[in-house]
């Protein structure tokens, strides 16, 4: 995996409103058998909406969908799109749906009023997750949506909350460390 970075440029893949997480952004089956291996998800991430998606895309490509993306609070999409790289812009999704999206480390900026307007697929992208911009190079317009919220940086930036997680306790175990050295002295 690659370091983290807040700019994506890539080509759009534009989805409509209300695709649903089960059937539209992965098969149900791979959700009812709790797949969490990126491996065994990557190549059904859109199989029932774009067959054959994830040998097509490539990494820095932006997702760009309607209102209620994802619909249902389950990690598998997010775990492929994460893995090959994507980031993901879109009109609304549910809290239960961005916090899975975030959990896994998937930039994403969501209540972007009017993003499918804004672009077609295969258009050039640019977004800034951390400031909000977003530029369709093919177009030449300029948008700015709400960015990430700064009290998710960091789990961003980690890879998500297992990153975070890690992170975390190392700080600790370093800390614990100091603190027995300073108290043999």
């Amino acid at each position: 995996m690659s370091a983290f970075s807040w700019t994506m440029r890539g080509r759009c893949w534009r989805l409509g409103h209300d695709v649903p997480h089960m059937g539209g952004v992965v098969p149900m089956r791979i959700v009812s058998e709790m797949r969490h291996d990126p491996a065994q998800i990557v190549p059904h991430l859109f199989e029932e909406t774009d067959p054959g998606f994830h040998l097509r895309c490539r990494p820095g490509d932006i997702i760009v969908a309607g209102r209620n993306f994802g619909m249902g609070p389950k990690m598998q999409g997010y775990i492929a799109m994460q893995a090959l790289g994507l980031g993901l812009v879109c009109e609304s999704m549910t809290f239960l749906a961005y916090r899975e999206a975030i959990g896994i480390g998937l930039p994403v900026l969501t209540d972007c009023t009017d993003a499918t307007q804004a672009c077609a697929t295969g258009d050039e992208l640019e977004v800034d997750f951390r400031s909000g911009r977003f530029v369709n190079h093919s177009q030449g317009l300029e948008r700015r949506f709400p960015p990430v919220p700064p009290a998710l940086h960091e789990i961003l930036e980690a890879g998500g909350t297992t990153g975070w997680l890690r992170r975390w306790w190392a700080r600790q175990q370093a800390e614990a460390a100091l603190d027995s050295d300073a108290t043999q002295e």
